[in-house]
């Protein structure tokens, strides 16, 4: 892995698309697309707006995109989310979520999770994939043609002033 100590600070730090640590978690995420020909692309997350950051241990990545899409999903899309090390899930989720709100303002976030790639989390006795979303006040929002699960979260999902769910969020 390539560590780069010297990103202390608070749990998120933003960098810029194309940064080797960055790379180095985004290859091995599920949803890693690798070409045919073995070409690896300077910057890994895609056209629009984006937003990638990395935890100051290099534990975890998420990457946010803002850009027109053409299967009608509106808003922020977190394009990328693996955590290898560090704090739990949901918790840098809520941290990020903030980060994002902030440079996007009331914007809905939504992500999709491959229920045949990711291992579900066991909750009363039913699988729940991508658990750390739904911890973090995200709610699912549907299926797509290819069967991924759509989860979004819009800031009233929250309470204003504690960061945890509002009361009757939970779907």
């Amino acid at each position: 892995m390539n560590l780069q100590p010297f990103l202390i600070g608070d749990v998120w730090i933003e960098v810029l698309d194309g940064n080797d640590t960055a790379r180095d978690i985004f290859d091995r995420h599920y949803s890693r697309y690798r070409y045919a020909d073995g070409r690896k692309p300077t910057l890994f997350v895609g056209p629009g707006e984006k937003l990638l950051l990395l935890t100051s241990d290099a534990g975890a990545l998420l990457a946010w995109r803002k850009r027109h899409r053409f299967d009608g999903q509106i808003g922020v899309n977190c394009a990328i989310f693996r955590r290898e090390e560090g704090e739990l899930a949901s918790g840098l989720l809520k941290a990020a979520m903030s980060t994002v709100w902030a440079r996007w303002p009331g914007e809905r976030l939504f992500t999709f999770v491959d229920p045949r790639e990711v291992v579900p989390t066991m909750r009363a006795s039913r699988p729940t994939w991508g658990h750390c979303f739904y911890q973090a006040g995200w709610r699912f929002a549907g299926l797509t043609k290819k069967r991924l699960h759509i989860l979004d979260c819009r800031p009233e999902y929250l309470n204003r002033n504690t960061g945890t769910l509002a009361a009757g969020s939970l779907s």
